[in-house]
């Protein structure tokens, strides 16, 4: 699947660094185009991957390239004002050449949190192609302001995107990391989960061809509006790439262990660690993707992972096939999950947005209260002198 990346703030722009690294390092051809979008002068700077005519600064004239200081508000201002300036860099994008724009942003932030569902507005008001929102949740140990600007922002980016692809930092961060070490790893678990989705189906001349091929279409149909979640589960095979491989014309492997390790290893994508945590039954679509090495991959095993996922999900719209990697000893299981309801996180991120609204409610009529008592009596202060 051909994409236009768009990192929008700082956890944007570093996540589309990462994936501009992971495509190139397993040659996947996924990737059209990337831009970078920020407020901040040095977060652009940082980046070592995005092309540098493809950095666009923002809100110059109100911040002055030193960023929005987590101020969603005018985070989403400086993105309106100077949309002019991202579509710049936008209209260097051959778009006849992709199938979907993705729009990459951390929630927690000023100018991500504020600036991607603008950015995703005006795409979607311009483009035919899809456009999918990648939004990177907060920790709750990151503060109150992030969680508050995640719970503020998420709802419209949801609303503005075709779909919004979710990752929760909250259940990847371990005890003891540093924050800097911690947040690179997030980022590698991020880019390859969805990393190796979206590079499913792009076969150029000379690739291996999958058995049942997942292509972009397969991928649009099943990112259908509301919310999605990754799961990927993996295990180490041995490879046989030298000369016995060559004579025989493949490695030796039991069929019916390659099938029960497939189904196995859905099962565990699904069960297991996914990137926003869910109900899997409240999942309404669903996609199951193989890869590996070639030889390791086999059609039974994918239908019986499907199968089973249909079971789970009790939809009829759960999609299969293999991403072949031949040099990779690795084989896996993507397990898609869109059209999710059942998510604990959510309602967490729902209820905090409604408590801060009665609070803010709440500091109003005080505040208008005092106003009202401040200015009678001063009244009274005039009619006795």
């Amino acid at each position: 699947m051909k994409l236009a990346l768009i990192g929008f703030g700082q956890a944007g722009g570093k996540v589309v660094d990462e994936f501009l690294a992971f495509d190139d390092r397993i040659d996947g051809g996924f990737i059209e185009s990337a831009v970078a979008v920020n407020s901040a002068t040095t977060d652009l700077k940082g980046l070592e991957h995005v092309p540098r005519e493809n950095r666009v600064l923002i809100g110059q004239a109100r911040v002055k390239g030193h960023g929005v200081g987590a101020d969603n508000e005018l985070g989403a201002a400086v993105a309106e004002e100077d949309i002019d300036e991202i579509q710049g860099a936008i209209d260097s994008i051959p778009v006849h050449e992709i199938d979907a724009f993705l729009v990459v942003a951390g929630m927690g932030g000023g100018t991500g949190s504020g600036g991607a569902p603008v950015l995703a507005k005006h795409l979607k008001r311009i483009y035919t192609q899809p456009v999918y929102g990648l939004g990177i949740l907060p920790g709750m140990d990151e503060g109150g302001i992030y969680t508050l600007n995640a719970a503020r922002s998420f709802q419209t980016f949801v609303d503005e995107v075709d779909n919004l692809l979710v990752f929760d930092n909250d259940v990847w961060r371990s005890a003891g990391e540093s924050v800097e070490g911690g947040y690179d790893r997030i980022n590698r678990e991020i880019v390859e989960r969805f990393g190796l989705l979206f590079a499913a189906g792009e076969v150029e001349e000379g690739d291996h061809v999958a058995e049942s091929v997942v292509d972009s279409s397969e991928i649009i149909n099943t990112l259908s509006n509301g919310i999605s979640t990754i799961g990927y589960a993996s295990e180490t095979v041995e490879t046989n790439s030298g000369l016995l491989s060559s004579l025989t014309g493949g490695d030796d492997f039991d069929e019916g262990a390659a099938t029960n390790r497939m189904t196995s290893l859905v099962r565990k994508a699904a069960l297991g660690r996914l990137t926003l945590p869910c109900d899997v039954a409240s999942a309404d679509r669903g996609l199951v993707v193989a890869t590996g090495p070639p030889s390791h991959l086999n059609r039974k095993g994918v239908e019986r992972g499907r199968q089973w996922l249909e079971d789970e999900t009790g939809s009829m719209e759960i999609r299969g096939g293999d991403y072949p990697i031949p040099h990779r000893d690795e084989v896996g299981a993507i397990v898609l999950l869109s059209g999710v309801t059942d998510v604990p996180r959510i309602d967490q991120l729902q209820q905090v947005a409604i408590e801060a609204q009665e609070t803010t409610e709440e500091v109003r009529a005080t505040a208008e209260e005092d106003f009202s008592s401040l200015m009678d009596t001063g009244g009274e202060l005039d009619a006795l002198f």
